[in-house]
């Protein structure tokens, strides 16, 4: 006898809009006999126990679940791919924020959305992520991953923030600044992008480095190689600072930690419904302009 087949759902907890489509996500599912395990008690409460199994975080809930379900925005995506990515589940995004960079459905687009995944109609690829080391005197106190970013920032306004940059071990600049993010190809559409870096294709394996706010003469971003190896440390006679990740994980760096940042070892797992080059999702989810500027199509 097989197993049911189990689908995690994970929801942005503060939109009526998701609250709503959790509603009507958790019917289908349901009516196609597939299982929901939900990791918020209030939306396991709105759906009821019998459509969903209510997991806590800290139980590896997506482990032999076939995808991650996910209703919100990209903030909401990064959310799910930290509890998604230690089992190798692929994750699927239906956007009820604004870009949505990373999700692969709109909202009005539910109902097909789900009937892909009962059917099994869909493809995976594969995003590169970041594996993060904080040491302090050379002794490591932390480790974390990314798959936009990890971004070592001022941990006050008033001050600045004193950075080296390294890559391969060889000093390439330092400079005072408010903030250095180094991000994957993913993440060149985030937080890197809205810093002044350059956006790199998916497909492109390699690794960016972005200044924010630098004061120096060379402050320009950096685009290096996968197996490179980039550090940024904190003047042991500077300030202090904070590292972040995706939005999610927040550790205190004290004068002279060392933040080194390589390829991940684990990549997150995205669903895809759309065929069509990275250049369409581009120029969709950044609404940009494709005509002349005299208003004719350009030729081809």
């Amino acid at each position: 006898m097989t197993s049911p087949r189990e689908v995690l759902l994970v929801v942005h907890p503060d939109r009526e809009a998701a609250r709503d489509s959790a509603r009507e996500v958790a019917a289908r599912f349901h009516a196609a006999g597939v299982r929901l395990r939900v990791v918020d008690k209030d939306v396991a409460d709105l759906i009821g126990s019998d459509q969903c199994t209510a997991v806590a975080p800290e139980d590896d809930p997506a482990a032999g679940t076939e995808l991650a379900f996910v209703l919100g925005g990209d903030g909401t995506l990064l959310r799910a791919a930290e509890l998604a990515r230690p089992a190798g589940v692929p994750v699927l995004g239906v956007n009820l924020g604004r870009v949505g960079f990373l999700t692969e459905a709109e909202s009005d687009a539910v109902e097909e959305t789900v009937r892909r995944v009962v059917e099994r109609h869909y493809r995976v690829e594969e995003r590169m992520t970041m594996d993060v080391t904080v040491a302090v005197d050379g002794e490591i106190v932390a480790r974390t991953w990314a798959l936009n970013e990890a971004s070592v920032e001022k941990s006050t306004r008033e001050r600045i923030l004193d950075a080296l940059i390294e890559v391969d071990g060889r000093p390439v600049s330092s400079f005072g600044c408010d903030g250095v993010l180094c991000a994957t190809p993913t993440g060149s559409t985030a937080y890197a992008f809205s810093a002044g870096g350059p956006i790199i294709w998916p497909e492109v394996e390699a690794l960016l480095v972005v200044p924010s706010n630098a004061h120096a003469m060379f402050a320009r971003p950096l685009v290096v190689s996968r197996s490179s190896v980039i550090t940024v440390g904190v003047d042991p006679e500077g300030s202090s600072a904070v590292l972040t990740c995706d939005g999610l994980r927040h550790i205190d760096l004290p004068r002279g930690a060392r933040v080194r940042v390589v390829a991940g070892r684990i990549p997150v797992r995205l669903v895809r419904l759309q065929h069509g080059p990275f250049t369409d999702r581009l120029v969709r989810k950044f609404d940009l302009p494709v005509k002349s500027w005299r208003g004719r199509e350009p030729r081809s």
